[in-house]
């Protein structure tokens, strides 16, 4: 089964900031146990995490050693000045073809 995991926001805003840190670092270190994880969409603050300096980058670095494609938002890098240390810069027709043909999107 297909599973895309979309990040939107820069982590899990709402409540702790630290705990939102530690937990999307947590869920990442063990989301390659999720069956037919295939990729990791990130938009919006999202693609924050993909930044040299982000919290969670070696965890979100993870899933993608093991073959999750990481997809961050071209448009949305641009607009935060984000030149991404981990995945490939895409474009919102890859965006829509990873949501379309996942039977499952987990939305963190």
């Amino acid at each position: 089964m297909h599973s895309v995991v979309v990040l939107s926001q820069d982590p899990m805003r709402h409540g702790d900031r630290a705990l939102g840190q530690k937990l999307l670092g947590t869920f990442l270190e063990k989301s390659i146990a999720l069956g037919g994880f295939e990729a990791i969409v990130l938009l919006n603050s999202g693609v924050k995490l993909v930044a040299q300096d982000s919290s969670v980058l070696a965890e979100l670095r993870m899933p993608g050693e093991r073959g999750v494609d990481l997809v961050p938002c071209g448009t949305c890098l641009a607009h935060f000045g984000i030149t991404p240390a981990a995945g490939k810069v895409s474009d919102m027709d890859t965006i829509l073809s990873e949501l379309d043909r996942a039977a499952k999107v987990i939305t963190l």
